[in-house]
């Protein structure tokens, strides 16, 4: 870097903060296969297992696995008893994933569920299962529709979480209406109005969004 140039907070940030071999390798395994790099950036996957911690989860949800970078940031933060439901439509990512969470210890604390999220969610809520953090990471299309089951399977009290709601600036440009753009744009209106739900949108990296399902929310059915 030129001593004249100021380092981005997300660049001082991550300076401070030495590598993670376990999350490195994760990183390499996705290059590795041709996946898309896109997993969750770093200061956000470390307030992943924070914010796990912080709630003393012991059941969480992802939609969207990918290479399980979130899901080893998310296992982190359980318990030994505590367990991780993964939704992921690809099931090569599936494996990738499942053999990546083996690798760093964590393989008997997930479940992955392979197919489409939509029907996953769905199935789930057949089960009555519940969940104290959701983590939405995937298609972008149906942000709106996840937010919605997350609420469902959450119940008061649990935590949403999602992330890239800027799409690497394209939400911010009027310019930009293609369909991704509209429903995150969608999703992010939800979010903050939803009278269900106490949020926030945190500004670093491509964003991340907050939401505290409220005590007295009404469910959908």
């Amino acid at each position: 870097m030129h001593p004249d140039q100021i380092m981005t907070p997300e660049a001082y940030i991550e300076s401070l903060y030495p590598p993670d071999p376990v999350l490195e390798r994760v990183k390499k395994g996705i290059r590795d296969n041709g996946m898309p790099e896109i997993s969750i950036e770093p200061g956000y996957g470390r307030l992943l297992t924070l914010l796990v911690r912080l709630m003393r989860a012991r059941s969480v949800l992802e939609i969207g696995a990918l290479g399980g970078y979130s899901g080893i940031c998310l296992a982190r933060g359980l318990p030994e008893d505590g367990r991780l439901v993964s939704l992921e439509i690809n099931p090569e990512y599936a494996e990738i994933a499942r053999r990546h969470l083996t690798e760093a210890g964590y393989g008997e604390r997930v479940e992955y569920r392979i197919g489409d999220a939509a029907e996953s969610l769905r199935q789930l809520r057949r089960e009555n299962a519940r969940f104290d953090l959701i983590l939405i990471d995937a298609d972008k299309l149906n942000y709106p529709r996840y937010l919605e089951e997350a609420i469902a399977l959450g119940g008061p009290g649990a935590l949403i979480v999602a992330d890239n709601p800027f799409l690497r600036g394209r939400t911010l440009d009027p310019n930009r209406q293609g369909d991704a753009v509209v429903s995150i744009r969608e999703f992010n209106r939800r979010l903050a109005a939803d009278p269900r739900l106490e949020s926030t949108i945190l500004p670093g990296y491509d964003g991340l969004c907050l939401a505290r399902v409220r005590d007295d929310a009404v469910l959908p059915e």
